[in-house]
């Protein structure tokens, strides 16, 4: 099982999309620390009875024409002169990198690439250091297999856009490649104008008991064990049974994310041996885009998303019942505001350059499976798997994806994925305390 690449080629703009070069800002939400990472991700596409031609041509020639309306993307992140924030310069003649790559086995032969945890995935996905990064922000390699199939490997850095306007980039690259004359969402830049702070900021919410000031503090480079990977399969049947018993025991109704993430987090604290006077805390992010008064336009593709967190002690986790812990997931959403966001905004405004983090001992959590990755059709089809390899998220080093599974599978599993980054010594104990979820035996819990 090999996986060869053959060149590296930039991709250019079709047409030149400005006359001179130009630096465009980023919002605060763009420059949250937590957000100053490389994200990466893959779509695996079966082979199917259309040919559209081959497809590093295909991707290739529908960047060419996408950069034109995103040409942000060909761009150069630096860091401005007064607070050191990160801005974006754009210069004429720059563009993509596309890395052209094949695989000598199928995509049959691997499930669709339907583990996420398996070793090879990493080959598929470019993979730059910090300096590349900032230099090209974006880069794609397509990797051909010797069914007809291929994968879509991208690496992104996260301040430039979130997966939301991401995938609003891929499907106007798909429209293209299916013959469209321009993309159906006009594309809309405005960052510090439509998330800039308030004049002048103040902060409504209090945010002492989630986010710390230290300068010297990096989320993703204070962890200096070996972190690995592991997917768990959660059966519908499974879940709707563990759902059941938190009713019985609280009287409430709770959704997947928040019953399966309670549980989770849980778990994956005991497992840790974190100390039990320990703050450890809860993170996912709430898509904001019509949460705002007024909503952010459609085409908007920044960062338009922010973090809610709930806090604990790690006794206080461990020894609750999970339905408790559930509830407070599900009583944390109600925070999410236009206030709130509002805040948030001018808390980085006051106190960026003190260094914003909300500090260790955070599991960051995400749910994938219905974000509508599955509409990205260069002409083959959707994709049949889409699957996150970065494993830092939110300020977490060890983040947990709700996933579904690849298509390519659709009829053999039900249920989904739970891909979790665990340290490697923790991950034996997790595994146990999975095991007895799918099990019957849950009166402790």
């Amino acid at each position: 099982m090999a996986i060869k690449v053959s060149d590296t080629t930039l991709i250019y703009p079709a047409s030149p999309p400005f006359e001179h070069e130009h630096v465009l800002p980023l919002s605060h939400l763009d420059n949250d620390r937590n957000v100053q990472v490389n994200f990466r991700y893959l779509r695996a596409y079966g082979s199917t009875g259309t040919n559209p031609g081959d497809p590093v041509d295909v991707i290739s020639a529908a960047l060419s024409r996408a950069l034109v309306y995103y040409y942000p993307f060909a761009g150069t992140l630096r860091r401005c002169s007064g607070d050191h924030r990160l801005e974006l310069f754009c210069l004429a003649g720059k563009g993509v990198p596309v890395i052209r790559a094949t695989a000598d086995f199928s995509l049959g032969s691997v499930g669709h690439i339907d583990d996420p945890a398996a070793d090879y995935i990493e080959q598929l996905v470019p993979d730059p250091d910090l300096n590349e990064v900032l230099t090209n922000p974006f880069v794609l390699q397509v990797t051909s297999f010797t069914c007809g199939g291929y994968t879509l490997g991208a690496s992104i850095y996260h301040m430039m856009c979130d997966g939301l306007g991401a995938t609003q980039f891929f499907n106007a690259m798909a429209e293209l490649a299916r013959g469209a004359t321009r993309p159906s969402i006009e594309p809309v830049w405005d960052r510090a104008g439509l998330l800039g702070p308030r004049n002048p900021p103040r902060v409504e919410v209090d945010f002492g008991d989630v986010l710390l000031l230290d300068k010297d503090y990096s989320p993703y480079s204070q962890f200096s064990g070996t972190v690995t990977k592991a997917c768990f399969h959660v059966e519908d049947k499974c879940l709707d049974r563990f759902k059941s018993l938190l009713f019985e025991q609280s009287g409430l109704r709770f959704t997947t994310f928040e019953a399966l993430g309670a549980f989770i987090w849980r778990t994956r604290v005991k497992a840790s041996g974190t100390p039990m006077d320990e703050k450890v805390k809860f993170a996912y992010s709430i898509n904001i885009r019509k949460l705002l008064n007024p909503p952010l336009p459609v085409g908007y593709w920044g960062n338009g998303c922010v973090p809610l967190y709930v806090h604990l002690t790690a006794r206080t986790l461990i020894e609750q019942p999970i339905w408790a812990t559930a509830e407070l997931i599900k009583k944390s959403k109600f925070n999410a505001t236009d206030e709130y966001v509002r805040s948030f905004i001018d808390f980085q405004e006051l106190y960026y350059e003190e260094g914003i983090t909300a500090g260790k001992e955070v599991s960051g959590f995400t749910d994938w499976r219905h974000l509508g990755h599955s509409t990205v059709d260069f002409g083959w089809g959707g994709p049949v798997t889409v699957l996150p390899l970065s494993r830092n998220l939110l300020g977490s080093v060890e983040a947990c994806f709700f996933l579904p599974y690849s298509s390519g599978n659709e009829g053999k599993k039900d249920g989904f994925k739970v891909l979790v980054s665990l340290s490697e010594s923790a991950m034996p104990s997790f595994r146990e305390e999975m095991k007895l979820f799918s099990s019957k035996e849950r009166g402790r819990m």
